[in-house]
C-alpha cells in the first residue's frame, strides 16, 4: 500500500491562475461544496456549477427527456456560481461547453456527505461528475466524507483536499484519470492517520426492499441494504477507512475486463 506524498504548491508562482471548476451531487446549498470552495479559492479562479437540488445516487445519468435550466446565483462571495436543474454530469457538460467554453485546469466534485468506496463509485453522482471531467481530459478529483450528518465537520476533509489539490496542480495526473478520495468521519480526540493510495474494495450491497402500502392501498418500495465486504486485503479503500486513513483510488471510465479478452477472442459465431 502506498502513502501519498504531500508537496507544497504556491499558486502565486504561476503567471496564470488555475481555473478550477467545482460541482457536487448533494446540491449547491450543501455544506460540503461550500467547504471545498473555501479551499479551492486559495489556488486560483473558481467557477461553480452544481445541481439545484440533491442528486445523490444518480450515477452517470444525463438529462435528455426534458429541458435543462441553468441560473446564476450569488451564494458564494467572489465566486461565479450557477445552479442547474440536471444531474452532476449535466453540470459538467454545461459548465465546459456553455459556461466556460473551454477546459478548466482542474475539476473538483464534492465534498460529498457519505462514502463513495467500493462499488458505490458506480452509483455516485459525485464520482460520476469527476469521471466525466476525466473523459473531457481534465484532471478531476472527487472528495467524500464518510459522515451523513447534516452538520458534519469538514475541517479534516478540507485539510486533505488542500494537500491533494496542491500536489495535483504541481505535478500531473494521467489522462482519463479521476481520483476518488474518501475521508473517514472525524472522531473526538483522534485525527486522521494519513492518506493511502489503494484500490477499490471488492464489496457489494446486499439489497433489501421494504414494501409498504400507500393511502390508495397501492404497494410501494424503499430500497435499503448493507454493504457486504468479502475483500480482506489491506490495500483497499475500505481497509484504509476502517483504520482511520483517508483513501485515494485512481479511477477510470474504461470498464473493459482486459483479463477476459484472451479467453473470448476466439469465440466462434
Amino acid at each position: 500500500m502506498k502513502y501519498f506524498i504531500f508537496r507544497t504548491f504556491d499558486p502565486m508562482s504561476n503567471s496564470e491562475k488555475p481555473l478550477i471548476f467545482i460541482t457536487n451531487d448533494d446540491g449547491i446549498s450543501a455544506k460540503g461544496i461550500a467547504a471545498l470552495i473555501d479551499v479551492a479559492k486559495g489556488f486560483g479562479e473558481v467557477v461553480v456549477i452544481a445541481p439545484d437540488k440533491p442528486q445523490s445516487a444518480m450515477g452517470h445519468a444525463i438529462t435528455i427527456h426534458h429541458p435543462l435550466r441553468l441560473h446564476k446565483n450569488s451564494l458564494f462571495a467572489g465566486v461565479d456560481s450557477y445552479e442547474c436543474s440536471g444531474t452532476p454530469v449535466d453540470c459538467v457538460k454545461l459548465g465546459v461547453y456553455e459556461v466556460l467554453h473551454k477546459k478548466p485546469t482542474l475539476l473538483l466534485s464534492g465534498i460529498n456527505h457519505g462514502a463513495n468506496t467500493a462499488c458505490n463509485v458506480l452509483y455516485s453522482g459525485t464520482m460520476s461528475a469527476a469521471i466525466e471531467g476525466a473523459m473531457e481530459g481534465v484532471p478531476s478529483i472527487g472528495f467524500s466524507l464518510c459522515d451523513f450528518d447534516y452538520d458534519a465537520d469538514f475541517t479534516e476533509a478540507q485539510f486533505l483536499a488542500e494537500k491533494i489539490i496542491a500536489q495535483v496542480l504541481e505535478t500531473s495526473m494521467g489522462k482519463g484519470i479521476a481520483y476518488n478520495v474518501n475521508i473517514p468521519k472525524s472522531k473526538a480526540g483522534r485525527t486522521i492517520e494519513g492518506i493511502k493510495v489503494c484500490r477499490q474494495a471488492n464489496a457489494f450491497w446486499a439489497e433489501k426492499f421494504e414494501k409498504r402500502i400507500d393511502q390508495f392501498n397501492k404497494p410501494y418500495y424503499w430500497l435499503g441494504g448493507e454493504l457486504e465486504n468479502e475483500d480482506f486485503g489491506e490495500d483497499t479503500d475500505l481497509f484504509a477507512i476502517d483504520h482511520h486513513f483517508a483513501s485515494l483510488v485512481p479511477t477510470q471510465f474504461d470498464l473493459t475486463a482486459y483479463h477476459e479478452l484472451s479467453k473470448i477472442k476466439h469465440i466462434d459465431l
